[in-house]
């Protein structure tokens, strides 16, 4: 990793380098990797919440600490706050990664159609298990 970057674990619609781009944001190293004992749910917007048995996939990519502040100085992404959490890259190690989590889960009933039929073509396009991509409601 090279000096002033960290891994930061995007599960969400930040997972597509062109959306990062068009934020000017220069995300590197891209892995494809997972998080086990997290859920993703949807809302307004997405958000993982712990929740054992569960695991939700992502991609882990390198950006400055000037690169996260923009990404979630936007616009209604101040709610999300980081945690570092283990991350497992599909083909390789662990890692920690910064992730970005909203502070309260979406209420039970609100939802995004647009936003999750958004992230299934994401997650598609990245070629991730169908059965998770299904399970994007």
């Amino acid at each position: 990793m090279s000096q002033g970057r960290k891994d930061g674990f995007f599960y969400g619609l930040f997972m597509d380098g062109d959306i990062l781009k068009s934020s000017g944001v220069c995300a590197t190293n891209p892995r494809r990797a997972y998080v086990d004992g997290y859920a993703l749910r949807i809302g307004k917007r997405a958000t993982l919440v712990a929740s054992a048995g569960d695991r939700a996939y992502g991609v882990v990519f390198s950006l400055t600490d000037d690169e996260f502040a923009r990404l979630y100085g936007a616009p209604g992404l101040e709610e999300y706050q980081p945690q570092t959490i283990r991350v497992q890259i599909l083909q390789g190690d662990v890692v920690l990664a910064a992730c970005y989590n909203l502070r309260e889960a979406p209420k039970r009933g609100e939802a995004n159609d647009e936003y999750a039929a958004r992230l299934r073509e994401v997650l598609r396009k990245l070629d991730f298990p169908v059965e998770y991509v299904d399970s994007i409601q």
